[in-house]
């Protein structure tokens, strides 16, 4: 044989046993298709068409044990869905294949099944193929019709095309139900799904079979006791009734990784898988806070987180237990303080006095909903004539909801969210209601008169003192004008009396010149700086202050002064100052425009 062929032909032969090999082995990592003849053992994996889940075997963090689950691709830590969640395997010899009945079937070791999707009894051509919105179809090849999804099955993983769904007339419900910890992905205690009555769709989560959280009523848009929710949030909500089975459906945009997870505790976590880090970044969670928990204040009270406390009882309610509530136990809620005009109507009285409704803004409105069709106006007038009927809600795309017995799980928000609930209370307590804001009002404004009152008594009193200090001032200086003791100034040369001046305090020369204000400063002698002022009786002066910088004695100021005493005449007062001690003379009929050095003059 030609050397070429040989080596042709021992390649293909290669190539074949490889590939035989393999399919043995049943490697389908590229693949979304499970058939009869494929066996995926434990560390193979069956990926979906575009690379967004993935199926096969997996451990929880700290464990050894084996499950077969569904996670998204980018990210092998984030199981959505489980099969064998109460049968786990304790090696890893377990592979999932199609069996000869059709159905998807786990084994063990021993090929014994651990798990299957039990959809057929008799030989059918299956196959199975993961989607890429993460649901497993085992589909009838003949015909192409699907009999088993694990979306309808779901576990812990609330994903995106998943259907929540209610049949009303069976009571069958496609419910979330979360891990039993974060090891065990056993049956857990919490569950997520849609709950149907009266017409009312609502979403809760239930802590085995007692409500956990509500979303409040559907309105065709949204839930409305849902606060981040809303018809714009990424590609909206959906809710259909396909004879009389409510199915409650999300979309979202397909380039977004969404992961919803139902935690053990009850928590469910939204995250959105972030291309750049290569993390789920958290977008929401609840509930999230105290108020979010079902019916947390009891009966006849509403949840406020912005409050203090949270809980508070209704407008005609009290608290049942006031040391418990006190004490910040508040599920024994409020009971009603005065009876409704309906529970009088034996007074004779008091019918004449129709029951009232006290509004409360933005809320989640009250579980165990009654419902009927109507405008907003003959809600109220209904409830009115139903005795039974303590509140009442409306909302344009619902139509009108009644409560008859209690009032629970009342939730109010900040932003404006929610519905507008209207509380029946008798007539007398929104007339104490009244009373109570007129005599708040009444006070309010004696306290405002009476403030005003007061203040402006207050200045009165200061501008009459001011006033009254000032005249006495003038007096005071006027008096010492007239009766301070006379300084003599005597001319050197000869001794003889030259004139005789009354003695000013440095408080009036202040007061005249303003505090030596810079603006009242006329020049700069060699003593120091002249300022104008102005004496209490309107007498215009000129004072000189000696500046202990200026270098000059009072015996040469003396002499100096004698010698020009002719020059003009002195006719102000003298004054000894706290700053030095020197005497200042003060003149008024200076010859000069602008007094210089010789108009001014100090004598110890």
């Amino acid at each position: 044989m030609n050397p070429f062929f040989r080596s042709e032909f021992c390649y293909i032969i290669t190539v074949i046993v490889i590939v035989l090999c393999l399919s043995s082995y049943g490697v389908c990592l590229e693949t979304r298709t499970l058939t009869p003849s494929t066996v995926l053992r434990d560390s193979d994996t069956l990926v979906s068409q575009g690379k967004i889940f993935s199926l096969g075997f997996f451990s929880p963090s700290g464990t050894t044990r084996r499950y077969m689950g569904i996670w998204y691709y980018v990210s092998k830590v984030s199981v959505v869905w489980v099969a064998n969640r109460d049968r786990p395997l304790n090696d890893s010899s377990g592979s999932i294949t199609i069996s000869t009945d059709g159905n998807i079937v786990l084994l063990n070791g021993n090929n014994e099944t651990v798990w299957s999707t039990n959809a057929t009894t008799s030989p059918r051509n299956t196959s199975a193929q993961l989607i890429d919105d993460g649901n497993l179809i085992l589909l009838d090849q003949s015909n192409n019709v699907p009999l088993w999804e694990s979306h309808k099955h779901p576990t812990s993983g609330f994903l995106p095309t998943l259907r929540l769904s209610h049949n009303t007339n069976t009571g069958e419900k496609v419910r979330v139900n979360s891990w039993r910890t974060s090891q065990d992905p056993n049956y857990g205690n919490y569950f997520l799904g849609l709950h149907v009555s009266i017409g009312i769709q609502q979403l809760f989560s239930w802590n085995q079979d007692r409500p956990f959280w509500r979303s409040g009523p559907w309105n065709g848009r949204v839930f409305t006791g849902v606060i981040r929710m809303s018809s714009e949030h990424v590609d909206g909500f959906s809710m259909v009734n396909e004879g009389g089975t409510y199915y409650f459906t999300r979309s979202f945009r397909q380039n977004l990784i969404v992961k919803d997870i139902l935690n053990p505790d009850g928590i469910l976590t939204g995250e959105i898988w972030n291309n750049q880090t290569g993390h789920w970044d958290r977008s929401y969670k609840g509930p999230d806070v105290d108020c979010d928990v079902y019916n947390n204040c009891g009966p006849f009270a509403f949840c406020n987180q912005y409050n203090s406390p949270i809980c508070q009882c209704l407008r005609g309610y009290e608290p049942l237990n006031k040391q418990q509530w006190d004490g910040g136990n508040w599920t024994g809620g409020c009971k009603r303080k005065t009876p409704l005009q309906c529970e009088r109507s034996n007074n004779a009285t008091d019918k004449s006095k129709e029951d009232l409704f006290s509004q409360l803004r933005m809320v989640k409105v009250p579980d165990l909903i009654q419902w009927s069709p109507g405008l907003e106006n003959e809600c109220r007038s209904l409830c009115l004539r139903n005795c039974s009927c303590i509140a009442y809600s409306y909302d344009t795309d619902i139509g009108c909801m009644y409560w008859s017995e209690t009032l629970i799980d009342i939730q109010q928000y900040q932003a404006d969210v929610g519905l507008e609930l209207y509380i029946r209370v008798p007539y007398l307590e929104l007339d104490k209601q009244k009373d109570k804001k007129v005599i708040i009002i009444v006070l309010v404004i004696i306290s405002l008169v009476v403030i005003s009152i007061c203040l402006f008594f207050s200045w009165w009193w200061m501008s009459k003192r001011k006033k009254k200090n000032v005249i006495e001032r003038q007096k005071t200086e006027e008096t010492n004008l007239m009766n301070s003791t006379p300084i003599v100034l005597r001319n050197p040369e000869d001794n003889v009396n030259i004139e005789e001046l009354p003695l000013y305090s440095i408080e009036t020369l202040v007061n005249a010149t303003n505090n030596f204000l810079t603006a009242n400063k006329l020049g700069e002698g060699g003593f120091g700086p002249v300022y104008k002022g102005e004496l209490p009786n309107r007498k215009e002066i000129a004072v000189k202050r000696l500046s202990t910088i200026s270098g000059q004695g009072m015996e040469e100021f003396k002499n100096e002064w004698a010698k020009s005493v002719d020059t003009f005449t002195v006719r102000g007062p003298l004054t000894q100052t706290e700053f030095s001690t020197a005497i200042k003379i003060l003149t008024d009929d200076s010859p000069y425009k602008v007094p210089g050095v010789r108009d001014f003059y100090n004598l110890n």
